[in-house]
């Protein structure tokens, strides 16, 4: 017997072979996805590095809708901010807004007036103010509710 027809029936073996429907794929059981709250931008930050402290309380009063800004400044004997340590924007829902200012203690002035100072403004104009809150020591603190008011 010569290596011939052997040569050509494995050929014809591997036609028939590549030419057949491909097999059905097995059915997977679904997976389970993980159900995990909204991240909020604060959780995105992390953890507080060592280097830094944080202003943290609740907001209270700003309307769904609304950009309530926060500032750290410097403010000087005639009541006027000349230099700002940090500041934030959070969009308003309605309801009780939790904030955390960072900032670097390091560029605190000792010996100086430093308030945190808050606004609320709605399709581009002032609509609230938060009063001038002192801050005297750069540490971590809780400020706890602070009541946005109408602006004049």
């Amino acid at each position: 017997m010569s290596v011939r027809p052997l040569v050509l029936l494995s050929l014809a073996g591997l036609l028939a072979a590549c030419g057949s429907p491909p097999p059905k794929p097995v059915p997977q059981a679904p997976v389970q996805q993980q159900t995990s709250k909204p991240v909020t931008p604060y959780e995105e930050l992390g953890p507080l590095p060592a280097f830094q402290r944080e202003l943290s309380g609740t907001l209270l009063g700003v309307p769904a809708g609304a950009e309530a800004e926060l500032a750290l400044l410097v403010i000087d004997e005639r009541g006027r901010p000349q230099q700002l340590l940090a500041s934030s924007r959070i969009r308003g829902t309605g309801q009780a807004l939790p904030f955390h200012l960072r900032f670097n203690p390091e560029v605190f002035p000792l010996g100086s007036r430093v308030e945190l100072r808050g606004r609320a403004s709605q399709s581009g104009q002032l609509i609230l103010h938060l009063p001038a809150r002192t801050i005297t020591e750069p540490t971590s603190q809780v400020l706890g509710q602070l009541q946005f008011f109408t602006a004049p």
